[in-house]
Protein backbone atom coordinates (compact mmCIF):
# COMPACT_ATOMS: atom_id res chain seq x y z
CA UNK A 1 0.00 0.00 0.00
CA UNK A 2 1.30 3.52 -1.20
CA UNK A 3 1.64 6.24 1.64
CA UNK A 4 -1.38 8.37 1.43
CA UNK A 5 0.55 11.70 0.43
CA UNK A 6 2.91 9.67 -2.58
CA UNK A 7 1.81 10.52 -6.33
CA UNK A 8 0.83 6.34 -6.44
CA UNK A 9 -1.94 6.27 -3.60
CA UNK A 10 -4.83 7.34 -6.40
CA UNK A 11 -4.03 5.04 -8.51
CA UNK A 12 -3.82 2.51 -6.24
CA UNK A 13 -7.26 3.63 -4.38
CA UNK A 14 -8.65 3.37 -8.73
CA UNK A 15 -7.68 -0.18 -8.96
CA UNK A 16 -9.16 -1.00 -5.03
CA UNK A 17 -12.60 0.83 -5.47
CA UNK A 18 -13.89 -1.00 -8.43
CA UNK A 19 -12.55 -4.20 -7.29
CA UNK A 20 -14.45 -3.93 -3.98
CA UNK A 21 -17.06 -2.43 -5.16
CA UNK A 22 -17.39 -6.11 -7.39
CA UNK A 23 -16.44 -7.96 -4.51
CA UNK A 24 -19.21 -6.73 -2.54
CA UNK A 25 -21.94 -7.05 -5.45
CA UNK A 26 -21.18 -10.57 -6.22
CA UNK A 27 -20.45 -12.11 -2.93
CA UNK A 28 -23.85 -10.56 -1.66
CA UNK A 29 -25.61 -11.78 -4.94
CA UNK A 30 -24.26 -14.90 -5.38
CA UNK A 31 -24.45 -16.01 -1.21
CA UNK A 32 -27.98 -14.78 -1.31
CA UNK A 33 -28.70 -17.45 -4.43
CA UNK A 34 -26.74 -20.40 -1.99
CA UNK A 35 -29.19 -19.19 0.94
CA UNK A 36 -32.44 -18.58 -0.56
CA UNK A 37 -31.96 -21.49 -3.52
CA UNK A 38 -36.14 -21.98 -3.22
CA UNK A 39 -36.73 -18.41 -3.50
CA UNK A 40 -34.17 -17.55 -6.10
CA UNK A 41 -35.20 -20.72 -8.38
CA UNK A 42 -39.18 -20.00 -8.12
CA UNK A 43 -38.01 -16.04 -8.97
CA UNK A 44 -35.98 -17.40 -12.23
CA UNK A 45 -38.93 -19.97 -12.98
CA UNK A 46 -41.36 -17.27 -12.68
CA UNK A 47 -39.49 -14.61 -15.40
CA UNK A 48 -38.13 -17.90 -18.00
CA UNK A 49 -41.43 -18.92 -18.03
CA UNK A 50 -42.80 -17.36 -21.39
CA UNK A 51 -39.23 -18.21 -22.80
CA UNK A 52 -39.63 -21.46 -24.44
CA UNK A 53 -36.24 -22.09 -24.97
CA UNK A 54 -35.13 -21.84 -21.66
CA UNK A 55 -37.73 -22.93 -19.90
CA UNK A 56 -36.56 -26.33 -19.04
CA UNK A 57 -32.99 -24.74 -18.56
CA UNK A 58 -33.64 -22.79 -14.98
CA UNK A 59 -31.94 -25.04 -12.71
CA UNK A 60 -28.84 -25.53 -14.75
CA UNK A 61 -28.48 -21.94 -14.98
CA UNK A 62 -29.63 -20.99 -11.80
CA UNK A 63 -26.40 -23.13 -10.38
CA UNK A 64 -24.25 -22.42 -13.21
CA UNK A 65 -24.88 -18.49 -12.66
CA UNK A 66 -24.40 -18.72 -8.75
CA UNK A 67 -20.79 -20.27 -9.00
CA UNK A 68 -19.70 -17.67 -11.29
CA UNK A 69 -20.87 -15.04 -9.23
CA UNK A 70 -19.68 -16.82 -5.98
CA UNK A 71 -16.28 -16.95 -7.61
CA UNK A 72 -16.16 -13.62 -8.93
CA UNK A 73 -16.82 -12.39 -5.50
CA UNK A 74 -14.20 -13.97 -3.58
CA UNK A 75 -11.79 -13.72 -6.54
CA UNK A 76 -12.29 -9.89 -6.09
CA UNK A 77 -12.12 -10.07 -2.76
CA UNK A 78 -8.63 -11.99 -2.31
CA UNK A 79 -7.57 -9.45 -4.97
CA UNK A 80 -8.07 -6.59 -2.69
CA UNK A 81 -6.83 -8.26 -0.19
CA UNK A 82 -3.35 -8.61 -2.30
CA UNK A 83 -3.61 -5.45 -3.37
CA UNK A 84 -3.57 -4.20 -0.21
CA UNK A 85 -0.97 -6.07 1.16
CA UNK A 86 1.17 -6.81 -2.00
CA UNK A 87 0.40 -3.88 -4.45
CA UNK A 88 -0.14 -7.22 -7.20
CA UNK A 89 -3.13 -6.67 -9.41
CA UNK A 90 -3.38 -9.96 -11.36
CA UNK A 91 -5.91 -11.89 -8.92
CA UNK A 92 -7.85 -8.53 -8.65
CA UNK A 93 -7.69 -8.46 -12.23
CA UNK A 94 -8.74 -11.96 -13.02
CA UNK A 95 -12.13 -11.47 -10.43
CA UNK A 96 -12.65 -8.41 -12.34
CA UNK A 97 -12.98 -10.11 -15.70
CA UNK A 98 -15.02 -13.10 -14.44
CA UNK A 99 -17.39 -10.46 -12.91
CA UNK A 100 -17.42 -9.30 -16.46
CA UNK A 101 -18.57 -12.46 -17.67
CA UNK A 102 -21.39 -12.66 -15.13
CA UNK A 103 -22.86 -9.00 -16.11
CA UNK A 104 -22.83 -10.99 -19.50
CA UNK A 105 -24.67 -13.48 -18.61
CA UNK A 106 -27.21 -11.77 -16.36
CA UNK A 107 -27.68 -9.61 -19.75
CA UNK A 108 -28.38 -12.34 -21.76
CA UNK A 109 -31.19 -13.50 -19.49
CA UNK A 110 -32.93 -10.29 -18.79
CA UNK A 111 -32.63 -9.59 -22.63
CA UNK A 112 -33.92 -13.03 -23.26
CA UNK A 113 -36.97 -12.78 -20.97
CA UNK A 114 -37.37 -9.08 -22.61
CA UNK A 115 -36.96 -7.43 -19.37
CA UNK A 116 -35.76 -4.47 -21.11
CA UNK A 117 -35.39 -2.25 -17.80
CA UNK A 118 -33.65 -5.12 -16.04
CA UNK A 119 -31.31 -5.25 -19.08
CA UNK A 120 -30.43 -1.47 -18.88
CA UNK A 121 -30.06 -1.49 -14.94
CA UNK A 122 -27.00 -3.82 -16.00
CA UNK A 123 -24.41 -1.46 -18.05
CA UNK A 124 -23.39 0.89 -14.91
CA UNK A 125 -22.33 -2.47 -13.15
CA UNK A 126 -20.62 -4.02 -16.09
CA UNK A 127 -18.73 -0.48 -16.50
CA UNK A 128 -17.65 -0.84 -13.08
CA UNK A 129 -16.26 -4.47 -14.38
CA UNK A 130 -14.26 -2.84 -17.27
CA UNK A 131 -12.84 0.42 -15.64
CA UNK A 132 -11.46 -2.61 -13.01
CA UNK A 133 -10.01 -4.80 -15.84
CA UNK A 134 -8.61 -1.92 -17.36
CA UNK A 135 -7.00 -0.45 -14.03
CA UNK A 136 -5.80 -3.41 -12.68
CA UNK A 137 -4.28 -5.02 -15.98
CA UNK A 138 -0.79 -5.71 -15.84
Amino acid sequence: MPSIDSPQFPMWMLQILPVAYLAITFLQSGLDKVFDWKGNLGWQTQLFSKVPVLRGMVMPMLLTLTLLEVVAGALCAVGVVLLVATGRPQVACVGSMLAGVCFLALLFGQRMAKDYAGAAGIAPYFLVSLAAIYLTRG
